[in-house]
């Protein structure tokens, strides 16, 4: 009975220490959250502007080819899909994972251009082809990593490697809450750009662009598959520390769950082991003067 005792108080150490590290990592996920936040929600605004000048543009550009607004046949898809370097965020990379499989099940020739460690161990184990890498991304999104991504994007769409790429990512809501967003980054139409979530009307008044509208067009679509990039990491980071601190909340919760338990037991048994000694000592008693 003492070694259960004993073995039962160092359980109790153990889970203790597991929730000094959850609890250290809960505080340090909600720190990083508040700012991923902040730049996730400005970045928006700026998202929205630049997706109404391009509705502008499209509609005044009458006659304008671009490798990007050309619908082709469909032979390949190409799916980015954005999830993190690292677990313990719940089910965080999961519902990412289960997104994509979703989007390609009825795609021919699908495959997968990974952004972080976990969504390319996922397809990798599934034999599924893996067009690019992108890992240890960090703890905060950089528009160079976006750009990066971007150029590679664009390179696998312009070659022919893929004649639709689909971007998969988590879009913030707030703190407890993320929600796994598809959408069509290539080609662009008319329709892709206006029905993109958070899409507001294009800017109203007269325009007049140097040299034309297709120029400034020509420009602007490259930058664009830049910025819904960069967006996407943004959110995703976001997401990524409201569900770490989310999972590690429960799990801090769930220690000091098991503690209370731990603790019941070995009092219990404690107890026992007290009242037995004191029946013995008793029943000694009796005997002697017997």
């Amino acid at each position: 009975m003492a070694q259960s005792l004993k073995d039962i108080r160092r359980r109790v150490a153990s889970v203790r220490n597991i929730r000094k590290i959850t609890q250290a990592m809960k505080m340090v996920a909600a720190s990083r959250l508040r700012r991923a936040q902040a730049r996730a929600e400005a970045a928006r605004p700026y998202a929205a502007a630049v997706r109404g000048v391009l509705v502008r543009l499209a509609a005044g550009a009458s006659g304008f080819q671009h490798p990007f607004l050309e619908e082709r046949p469909l032979r390949s898809t190409l799916a980015v899909v954005v999830t993190s370097d690292r677990g313990l965020a719940g089910a965080y990379n999961a519902n990412l994972t289960r997104a994509a499989q979703q989007l390609l099940r009825n795609k021919t020739a699908p495959q997968v251009l990974a952004v972080g460690r976990k969504g390319r161990d996922f397809f990798r184990r599934r034999q599924v082809r893996l067009a690019g890498e992108f890992l240890q991304i960090g703890d905060e999104a950089r528009f160079s990593l976006a750009s990066d991504l971007a150029r590679e994007v664009t390179r696998l769409y312009v070659e022919g490697a893929c004649d639709e790429v689909y971007l998969v990512y988590a879009q913030f809501v707030n703190a407890l809450q993320s929600r796994p967003v598809s959408v069509r980054l290539l080609p662009l139409a008319g329709g892709d750009l206006a029905a993109e979530e958070g899409t507001g009307a294009a800017p109203g008044g007269e325009y007049i662009f140097e040299p034309d509208a297709g120029e400034v067009l020509e420009r602007l679509l490259p930058h664009y598959i830049g910025i819904l990039l960069y967006r996407a990491l943004l959110e995703s980071k976001a997401s990524e520390q409201g569900a770490r601190m989310a999972a590690m909340d429960n799990a801090t919760k769930n220690a000091g769950e098991i503690i209370d338990r731990l603790t019941l037991t070995a009092n219990r048994l404690r107890q026992a082991a007290i009242t037995k000694e004191i029946a013995e000592i008793v029943g000694g008693a009796n005997a002697l003067q017997g």
